[in-house]
């Protein structure tokens, strides 16, 4: 077993930017260089190193042999006579300097051709061409003044063809290359500061697919285990949850960890029962010795994998001083953790590998909530099976009387040929997936589906296929939150809010989605002065080439670089724009007017629902149509309160230490259906307006007390 290798900050950033790298130091390099295949001879392995006679330091070469400039000294210092090549007679001293020169860089020429096969199989390109650069420098100062003029163009030309053929051949592979740099000059423009969607999408499913989810026994030691794992490969990441059991999540730097790891993994042998025998990288650990453990005291702390109760997010709440704290608190307290979003990945990449069994060149990717930035802990994990990456797809005919193509089942339609395989890879889900519970074939429905539960994480999981245009719905909504912290901030609050009352519900029916409640958000603040957020035509209007994106007939284009779009020049808090947000919708005219985040303005109703929300890109579709008469009323009846109850006095700041909740706290607190015990007659619930007085005449009870020398606060009316 190995210790466990823990890399140094430099050689971590050399092995990040190049990850086959092996780095050795200058000795071990020429000593493997000397041993390679007897290419150099023991002279020039045994030349010298170090200054010459003109002071320039070879050391730098470090090959094993000589540099042209150490043969030039060294041939100066020979004063040999120089024959001319063409005519044979004896030159005059007075060219003795260029005459010697000449002589040495032929004979340096020379050799570099005897020996030009052996050292392209040890040297590496780059320091050949260097070399082959100083020699073709020389001889072009030095022999074109006496080459030319006597008519010598053969021995100048095999010499530029001996220099410069290599060189013009990597030249043009080198234009090919900056080609591509400059195509792409864009998207890597935008990964150091607005990161594109696709592009951390890339980045995960990479993380995802170097890591593995171990099933741990109740008490371990975190050091062992790490000290254990380390034995396959280096450990970039690791954290540890709870659900049906103690799990751990851990990334290596290399796949290849991963294959090691497999190899010393073995399949559970059980008396009573059979196993499917099907390998993924959800493992359990066991104990050889459970006794040697035993003593030692648990080290590994699980970290939260689900929301806090909605009781212990009030009472957090109440503690801040503003109500734009409020809001960025909930936030932060509900938001998708870093871990949780690697979660989510690995589980995603663990279907990949089930569903890889028939399509092997497949990928299942995230959408919704989980990657569009307004994901919530313990929402549900979407996913979708694309299989347009698979060769062979749009390819044109090859040159050539034949064309080969594969022999395919045919079927009727597409959305058949999405059931079919939905439902064969939802078998193959129920029947090797290991926890995968609960599984549901919904195969009528609009967008055809397979649900599931995942035990080891304990996700809610929904698979679909064909469903290209729910991505691009997702990286809209991703965008929509990277322009303002204010847009993620007012959304979170406006979900939590309408769960809270019921507004929101996790089972299908007439309730508003907080897909509907996203839209309207956005388009109330597309709707302010001036706009916080573009709308969508205004996005279509910056997007690039690359940007045009036509599925199924709808126009899915708009900016993907977060960098073309202009910061907007609204400063309102979220206090005010939580009013006028309550403000707004209590007064809409929900009868005659739809909503239009592409246009950013209202338009009248194309049909009789009570609530309509135009989909961004399939226009047609009404994303609200699920809802009802009353759940309408309800909102806009809760809305109408929620906007009353934060413009009375004692709700803008807090009265002081063990004050009742006041601002945002104040609108969570739950209605009086929700509060009815069990066994209890459930009494009819109260008008709004007869909760928010009795909430208001609480704080009136409780602010002279606030305005008193006992050591609490002092409350102002006046804005500050």
């Amino acid at each position: 077993m190995r210790a466990p290798r823990y890399r140094s900050t430099g050689e971590a950033a050399t092995q990040s930017a190049y990850p086959n790298r092996v780095v050795n130091t200058p000795g071990q390099h020429r000593a493997g260089l000397h041993s390679q295949e007897g290419l150099l001879d023991s002279g020039d392995a045994a030349t010298p190193r170090g200054g010459d006679a003109t002071g320039i330091v070879t050391q730098q070469q470090g090959y094993g042999r000589p540099s042209p400039m150490e043969e030039l000294c060294t041939f100066r210092k020979k004063r040999q006579p120089f024959v001319d090549d063409c005519t044979g007679s004896r030159s005059h001293t007075t060219d003795r300097y260029k005459r010697q020169t000449y002589h040495a860089s032929e004979e340096a020429i020379e050799r570099q051709k005897d020996k030009r096969l052996g050292l392209i199989k040890v040297w590496s390109f780059a320091h050949l061409r260097s070399v082959l650069r100083l020699t073709a420098a020389m001889a072009a100062s030095l022999w074109m003044c006496r080459l030319r003029p006597r008519g010598l163009k053969g021995p100048l030309k095999s010499i530029d063809n001996l220099c410069f053929k290599s060189q013009s051949k990597h030249s043009s592979s080198s234009v090919v290359v900056k080609s591509e740099i400059a195509q792409r000059k864009d998207q890597t423009d935008t990964t150091a500061e607005g990161n594109p969607f696709y592009v951390l999408q890339e980045e995960r499913l990479e993380q995802a697919e170097r890591s593995v989810l171990i099933n741990c026994p109740p008490k371990i030691n975190e050091k062992k285990l790490l000290k254990h794992l380390s034995s396959h490969g280096e450990i970039n990441t690791c954290f540890f949850y709870e659900s049906f059991g103690t799990y751990a999540v851990v990334e290596f730097s290399k796949k290849e960890s991963i294959a090691s790891l497999q190899e010393g993994t073995i399949i559970p042998s059980i008396q009573h029962e059979a196993t499917v025998p099907f390998k993924s990288r959800l493992v359990s650990l066991k104990l050889n010795n459970p006794g040697d453990l035993s003593s030692v005291p648990s080290s590994i702390q699980c970290l939260r994998q689900s929301a806090i109760p909605i009781s212990e997010l009030v009472q957090r709440l109440s503690g801040a001083d503003t109500i734009d704290q409020q809001l960025y608190t909930l936030t932060e307290t509900y938001q998708l953790t870093e871990d949780n979003v690697r979660l989510r990945f690995l589980v995603c990449s663990l279907l990949k590998d089930i569903a890889a069994a028939y399509f092997p060149e497949c990928t299942v990717k995230l959408f919704g909530s989980s990657v569009n930035g307004f994901g919530k802990l313990g929402c549900d994990l979407d996913m979708f099976l694309d299989l347009d990456g698979i060769s062979g797809r749009n390819s044109q005919k090859t040159a050539g009387p034949f064309t080969l193509e594969y022999q395919m089942k045919r079927v009727s339609s597409e959305r058949a040929a999405t059931q079919k395989i939905l439902s064969v890879i939802g078998e193959c889900i129920d029947q090797f997936g290991p926890g995968c519970v609960g599984v549901q074939k919904i195969l009528n429905a609009r967008c055809p589906l397979v649900r599931f539960a995942h035990q080891p994480s304990g996700f809610q999981c929904d698979l679909t296929a064909n469903n290209r245009i729910a991505i691009k719905s997702t990286e809209l909504l991703y965008l929509y939150g990277s322009l303002d912290a204010r847009v993620r901030a007012l959304v979170f609050t406006v979900r939590c809010w309408a769960r809270a009352h019921a507004i929101t519900n996790s089972i299908p029916g007439a309730w508003i989605t907080n897909f509907s409640l996203t839209m309207m958000v956005i388009f109330f603040l597309q709707k302010r002065d001036p706009p916080i957020i573009p709308t969508l035509d205004q996005l279509k209007g910056l997007a690039g080439a690359t940007d045009k994106h036509l599925i199924e007939g709808h126009d899915c284009t708009f900016v993907s670089n977060i960098n073309r779009i202009n910061t907007t020049e609204n400063t309102e808090t979220l206090e005010q724009l939580l009013k006028e947000f309550f403000e707004f919708y209590g007064n809409f005219s929900f009868s005659k007017m739809s909503i239009n985040i592409r246009k950013g303005k209202e338009q009248s109703k194309p049909d009789v629902s009570p609530l309509h929300i135009q989909n961004p890109f399939e226009q047609p579709l009404n994303v609200s149509k699920n809802v009802n008469q009353t759940q309408l009323e309800r909102f806009v009846s809760l809305a109408r309160d929620s906007a009353w109850i934060l413009q009375q006095d004692g709700m803008s700041h807090p009265l002081g230490a063990g004050a009742q909740p006041w601002g945002l706290a104040a609108l969570l607190l739950p209605s009086a259906s929700q509060t009815g015990g069990k066994g209890k007659k459930r009494r009819k619930r109260e008008p709004a307006s007869e909760r928010i007085k009795s909430l208001l005449e609480s704080l009136k009870k409780n602010k002279p007390n606030s305005a008193n020398g006992n050591g609490k606060r002092n409350f102002s009316t006046q804005s500050h």
